[in-house]
């Protein structure tokens, strides 16, 4: 592990007043698009359906991170994380085991970029408490922010647009993709210990338990709880997950305007993440119509079965590490025909579960690295790529090989 010294990140707040550098690349996506739709490069009709179909994203994406922010704010993630190194009772494996699972619960029910920006402080800090390797922890939460992103609607937003493709509720789309998500969970777990934790482990396998962390408002953390369920309930009854979000974050602003006001503030508003988003589509879009979409024909290209799922899933990971994961799969579904469920699905493990080989791969991987940088913590660079690359590489073979499992 190489770091400039076990310093704690910097608070949620002040790090989300800070600028970004993405700040620059929202904005010009989100002019560049508009730009396409004014010189008529992207005829109006085709950016207003694309419109219609990105606004239940938006809503979902803006609400789920104002939840996760104020869940935050109340002090959840510090207090789960604090209860993992408790129950681990000072073992080494168990404090993993406990983390692989808490960074993978995250994911799967708040989202990856929940986990990149919230949890990964929440990982640095507590190895800093724990006075142990920073590096393990950080890994876990950028690994995991991308590969546990498979199970359900929320975890991703590319899985919000397939499980819309393909006309499949919540529960209908983890159906399918739980023996998926249970490959690449157990190659990313095998990964994690015999590249970062194992080589990193303190002396014994021991580390001093920390004492348990206590909420500055229990009234708060019982309503970021309460909210917390309530979103994972409407998940389950099958609910639009956008209206759950929305319900669930309003619930905690309740709350918040009535014990802490001064926390909410314009910033929890993600608007860099909404004009990324928007700005994207309608640059892929475009880029689509005039070449793109061939290109991406071609690699994916015609067989069914084995080979057709493979090269679809291999499509979808090259395609995220050489333009960002979101993009890649609005190029591959835009040349799957409609009915084409199976390589649908193989192309979103590529995009999922592919883009780790290099950082801009995906926007959780840059918002982790961004979290990192504003720790000091420096992750040896050599050493995550190629592990990174890796797990890319045998995580994406591994779901797509549990997809044609599951028929």
């Amino acid at each position: 592990m190489t770091s400039a010294g076990p310093v704690p990140p910097a608070p949620i707040r002040s790090a989300r007043r800070r600028p970004h550098p993405l700040d620059a690349i929202a904005v010009a996506l989100a002019v560049v698009g508009a730009g396409c739709v004014a010189t008529g490069l992207l005829p109006r009709p085709d950016a207003a359906a694309t419109l219609v179909r990105v606004l239940p994203l938006l809503l979902f994406l803006g609400t789920v991170v104002i939840l996760a922010e104020l869940t935050a704010a109340a002090g959840v993630f510090d207090v789960l994380a604090t209860r993992l190194a408790v129950a681990a009772r000072g073992s080494w494996p168990a404090l993993f085991a406990l983390c692989v699972g808490f960074a993978a619960v995250t994911t799967i029910v708040l989202n990856l970029d929940t986990t990149a920006v919230l949890l990964t402080p929440v990982m640095l800090t507590l190895a800093v408490t724990l006075r142990t390797a920073v590096a393990p922890l950080a890994v876990t939460t950028v690994w995991l922010a991308n590969t546990a992103s498979l199970l359900l609607p929320v975890s991703n937003l590319t899985n919000l647009l397939a499980a819309d493709r393909i006309g499949l509720d919540p529960l209908g789309y983890a159906g399918l993709l739980w023996l998926p998500q249970l490959a690449v969970l157990a190659v990313t777990t095998a990964l994690l210990w015999h590249c970062w934790w194992r080589p990193e482990r303190p002396p014994g396998n021991r580390f001093p338990a920390p004492a348990p962390h206590r909420p500055a408002d229990p009234v708060l953390y019982r309503t970021a709880l309460a909210g917390c369920l309530l979103f994972v309930g409407v998940i389950l009854v099958g609910a639009p997950v956008g209206l759950g979000s929305a319900v669930a974050a309003g619930l905690l602003v309740l709350g918040f305007a009535i014990r802490s006001p001064a926390t909410l503030r314009p910033a929890l508003v993600p608007w860099r993440l909404l004009l990324f988003v928007t700005g994207l589509f309608l640059v892929v879009q475009t880029i689509g119509r005039h070449g793109l979409n061939d290109l991406v024909a071609g690699l994916v290209g015609q067989d069914g079965g084995v080979l057709g799922a493979l090269r679809a899933g291999g499509t979808g990971a090259l395609l995220a590490n050489l333009v960002n994961n979101l993009p890649a799969y609005l190029a591959g579904e835009a040349v799957l025909p409609t009915g084409d469920r199976q390589r649908l699905l193989a192309l979103l493990i590529g995009t999922n579960v592919g883009p780790l080989a290099l950082p801009w791969a995906s926007l959780a991987t840059l918002l982790w690295l961004e979290r990192c940088r504003a720790a000091r913590v420096r992750v040896p660079l050599a050493r995550f790529l190629v592990t990174s690359a890796a797990v890319a590489v045998l995580g994406t073979l591994a779901a797509v090989g549990a997809l044609l499992l599951t028929g």
